[in-house]
């Protein structure tokens, strides 16, 4: 409902003085940025202390737009539900409605966060198995991020793959400096000890694996290269978070090997991010 009433008459402002930043609605402040490529960049934030979510899910956050409305964004929780405070993982791009100005906070700025977690790359929509393959490609790797970092992950399954795909090694930076902290972080190092295989590839420059997850899986490679056996519905589950594309064309390899997607209320052997943002944002 909107009332009309009578405002006062603001008192004009000294000479030589900034007007006073307005604050945005829902607004988290910016704690630190770090550009990994000049097309890639993670943040973190204040995080609201009525926010409460599962690892894995996301959250709509975004900056006002030229017309003074909110310009909002599905963006996954790259930080643990535990975590004091927020991370998200982005793409820059030149022209994109929110990152062409995202991509340019730094500390001390404000963004919007609505804090209404939601998403299916929970551990509540899978049934129980012995290993976990997070399947990723590009910023696809955030909510994973949160993920590996969640003592749940570790208590449940035996074995996690992640499988994390980019154009170019550089854009592997995130996520080989995610997996490398893990070891030696003081909540779930311990656990993690035997348990991790990190298999990233790249699809333009040469690195020492290669090729598209899709690839990669139906060719048997990966399972080569980390000496495992082929997925098994009885004991394989997997996540998956990249482009309507690549998860249109992962979810067919799963099937192929006999797994079934679920949802929230209904658990089954997979799930996929339908929330992804892709290189338009």
């Amino acid at each position: 409902m909107t009332y009309a009433v009578a405002m006062p008459v603001a008192p004009q402002q000294p000479a030589g003085e900034k007007p006073a930043k307005a604050h945005l609605p829902d607004a988290q402040t910016v704690l630190s940025v770090h550009h990994w490529t000049e097309r890639l960049f993670s943040f973190r934030v204040t995080r609201p202390k009525s926010l409460r979510f599962r690892s894995g899910e996301f959250v709509m956050i975004g900056l006002l737009g030229d017309n003074g409305k909110p310009l909002l964004r599905a963006y996954s929780i790259a930080s643990p539900a535990w975590d004091d405070e927020l991370e998200f993982y982005s793409i820059k791009v030149p022209d994109g409605p929110l990152t062409s100005k995202l991509q340019h906070i730094q500390p001390g700025d404000e963004i919007i966060l609505r804090p209404k977690p939601v998403g299916t790359l929970v551990h509540d929509a899978l049934l129980p198995g012995s290993r976990l393959w997070f399947l990723a490609t590009g910023t696809g790797i955030a909510p994973f991020a949160s993920l590996l970092c969640e003592p749940e992950t570790w208590e449940k399954y035996g074995q996690v793959i992640l499988m994390h795909t980019c154009r170019e090694q550089a854009e592997l930076e995130y996520g080989r400096r995610l997996v490398s902290s893990l070891h030696d972080d003081p909540l779930i190092g311990d656990m993690v000890d035997g348990k991790l295989h990190y298999y990233p590839t790249t699809t333009r420059e040469p690195s020492e694996h290669m090729g598209r997850i899709t690839d990669n899986l139906t060719s048997g490679k990966v399972f080569a290269d980390l000496d495992l056996a082929p997925m098994d519905p009885e004991e394989d589950r997997a996540m998956v978070c990249g482009s309507l594309a690549f998860n249109h064309d992962v979810k067919k390899v799963l099937e192929g090997f006999g797994l079934h997607e679920g949802a929230n209320s209904e658990p089954q052997e997979f799930v996929v991010e339908k929330a992804f943002v892709g290189d338009g944002i």
